[in-house]
């Protein structure tokens, strides 16, 4: 296949991936507007204020979270695009936004294909919320203390900040779109890159030992570290195999999938927050640290409580298949 061929292929596939985010992001971005043209971001703001002051955030950074938890992650992006150039946030406070999003967001999918591998809704749901809140606060701490990441953070695009006509806002957010297109296209190119370098085996066996250090078993190593480098959906999808064919233990499954859901697509969100002015300090290697403590705790207490409580409280016994023909999608639904 020659260069050219290659190179309209990315760009074609840059264009199908945008336009399905465009499909996202442009009713949330109008929600946005319309909401601050109303002034009911304030008001908004003032329900998060106790939350977001918990994590050293203004409340209308409480609006980017919620959108990103009941959307997913390029929604959060849009709302926040919208409401961060009048708020001047430090990079510190734009990583701690960044990996609360990061941790808990597109939960009504993800919580779902959870669901499908066994484990409770009843324990996600909190479970990824308040263990948001919990790395929000631990970083807002340690950047306090530390006094490091002072500088206004800067996002790859400049979204409008609310002033200006209502043509000017729209010319405004057509440029954001193309930017965010430019973005896109540079993600799935460098992917690639990283793939056919060879970057994603090497990750794999990197990370099985991190992964055996938390108490995840060797049986259940593999698909989980497909999960944390390719998405939810990838890991989660082959893990509902397993669960089928009998090759993972329940607790080995419940593990899986809770580690799965603080810490998966590593490469691809991490540069994703990083767009949003997000330090790879926090994103990925304070993330990688709360992930391993979290599981590491968890794995120690499950352990130890009976069967019975671990069925009644953390997963659904006796998964039965839904259908033999069923197929998980491979892509990460926070991207696609």
């Amino acid at each position: 296949m020659s260069l050219f061929s290659t190179a309209l292929r990315q760009v074609r596939e840059a264009g199908a991936v945008s336009l399905i985010l465009f499909r996202i992001m442009v009713p949330v971005v109008i929600a946005v507007k319309l909401l601050e043209e109303l002034g009911a971001v304030k008001y908004i703001a003032a329900g998060f204020k106790p939350l977001m002051n918990l994590v050293g955030l203004p409340g209308e950074m409480g609006l980017v979270w919620a959108t990103s938890v009941l959307t997913n992650m390029y929604g959060g992006m849009a709302t926040f695009a919208s409401l961060a150039p009048e708020l001047h946030l430090t990079t510190a406070q734009t990583t701690v936004m960044a990996c609360m999003i990061l941790v808990a967001h597109s939960m009504a999918v993800e919580t779902t294909i959870a669901g499908k591998s066994g484990v409770r809704a009843g324990f996600m749901v909190p479970f990824r919320l308040l263990s948001a809140i919990l790395l929000g606060f631990l970083l807002h701490r340690a950047f306090d203390l530390s006094d490091i990441l002072r500088g206004e953070s800067r996002i790859l695009w400049e979204a409008s900040g609310g002033g200006g006509s209502i043509p000017e806002w729209a010319v405004e957010q057509v440029r954001n779109l193309a930017a965010i297109y430019v973005i896109v296209l540079f993600l799935i190119v460098l992917m690639k890159i990283l793939d056919k370098a060879g970057v994603t085996r090497a990750m794999n066996r990197l990370l099985a030992p991190v992964l055996s250090s938390m108490g995840i078993s060797e049986s259940a190593s593999m698909v989980t570290i497909l999960g944390m480098v390719l998405g939810i959906s990838y890991g989660g999808g082959l893990i509902i195999k397993y669960v089928r064919s009998g090759r993972l233990s329940d607790r080995d499954v419940f593990f899986s999938i809770s580690l799965m859901s603080i810490l998966h697509a590593v490469i691809e969100d991490t540069l994703l927050m990083i767009s949003i002015g997000g330090s790879i300090l926090g994103v990925f290697f304070a993330r990688m640290l709360f992930t391993w403590m979290v599981m590491r705790l968890m794995v120690g207490m499950v352990n130890a409580i009976s069967d019975e409580t671990f069925y009644r409280v953390f997963f659904k016994r006796n998964v039965k298949e839904t259908s033999s023909q069923e197929t998980v999608s491979v892509r990460d639904d926070d991207s696609y």
